[in-house]
């Protein structure tokens, strides 16, 4: 199953069978609004914590997956999940709750497509029949964790971004109706010696150039395979920055297919500055937008390349760089997978 270096071919092309994302208030202002299942209008959702809030965000996420694919929780062989938080406690919180079988993950933001590949990988190997992959984020919480408490309104550059409230959950299945998972390709960290916390577009864009370079290369496939490529939360700078590297590269894709979660999610909002981030953007942006879109037609195949900033804020104070990865899924409709 292994293809090339560093990917994965997966000759059963295991199922999407459910995918669900849930959203805040604010992304509910966005464009991509219709597309979420669940939004709340409360950023509490009803909690006394952020932390608490995230971790029914991710709850819904998983619940509604679940019941779209037309499953119960028991039926579910394992759970693969991560978010931002110390310890990966809304993963692990949520699983408390669902009381799934569970493999805690992280990537920072790459862990929505570190998910779905591990999940792909073991159905394809069956080792399961039914893997439920999900990840989630907060705004409150993960700007209290990384960078100033959101009461302290600190004045941010046009380079930094805005963490989605959302999350998104999919359950990959070994049969069934639905998009299949045909391949992924799993980043290597890279580290260009960026330090700033608050330009993650820039740091993580050579990651993803890396990991999209790998997986063309490994696949041996023409730069026009896909009918839409999609980053993660590269955000208006480094969607710019990674568009100049691609043809640098000598990777001719072509542009007008290349898009990123970041802008799509709230499109030309200048108050979200370079745009969205967080593991919840490409999570709601894939399982909410993207795959409906792939059902109604719109595409038969897309590669999504989910991108993580691999810092804390121990490591930023001790003046370390900013290491990045990048992972990427590669998807197809229904009709190419018979």
């Amino acid at each position: 199953m292994r293809q090339g270096h560093q990917s994965w071919v997966f000759p059963l092309k295991p199922v999407i069978l459910g995918h669900a994302a849930i959203g805040g208030p604010f992304e509910a202002k966005g464009p991509l609004a219709d597309d979420f299942d669940i939004l709340h209008g409360d950023l509490m959702i009803g909690q006394d914590s952020w932390e608490k809030a995230e971790k029914v965000l991710l709850e819904e996420a998983c619940s509604k997956a679940v019941e779209k694919a037309g499953l119960t929780k028991e039926q579910i062989n394992f759970m693969l999940a991560g978010d931002l938080m110390n310890q990966i406690i809304s993963a692990s919180f949520s699983a408390r709750t669902l009381s799934i079988p569970f493999l805690g993950i992280f990537g920072a933001c790459s862990t929505a497509m570190e998910g779905l590949a591990l999940a792909a990988l073991m159905v394809n190997s069956q080792a399961a029949d039914y893997v439920l992959a999900a990840t989630s984020s907060h705004n409150g919480a993960a700007e209290k964790q990384y960078r100033y408490p959101t009461e302290y309104g600190s004045q941010k550059p046009p380079t930094a971004q805005w963490t989605v409230t959302g999350a998104g959950a999919a359950v990959v299945a070994s049969q069934g109706k639905g998009l299949r998972i045909a391949g992924a390709t799993i980043g290597h960290v890279v580290d260009m010696g960026l330090t700033d916390p608050f330009n993650m577009g820039a740091a993580m864009a050579p990651a993803a150039l890396s990991t999209i370079e790998s997986h063309f290369r490994d696949f041996q496939l023409p730069h026009d395979h896909y009918d839409l490529i999609v980053t993660g939360d590269l955000g208006r700078t480094g969607h710019a920055i990674l568009s100049d590297l691609l043809p640098k590269h000598h990777m001719h894709i072509p542009l007008e297919r290349y898009v990123d979660c970041g802008k799509l999610i709230y499109g030309e909002n200048p108050n979200v500055w370079s745009g969205g981030s967080g593991c919840g953007c490409i999570a709601t942006v894939t399982y909410g937008h993207l795959l409906r879109r792939m059902k109604q037609g719109e595409w038969k195949r897309i590669l999504l390349i989910a991108t993580g900033a691999l810092l804390s804020p121990l490591t930023f104070q001790q003046g370390e760089s900013i290491p990045c990865i990048a992972h990427a899924v590669a998807v197809e409709s229904e009709q190419l997978g018979e």
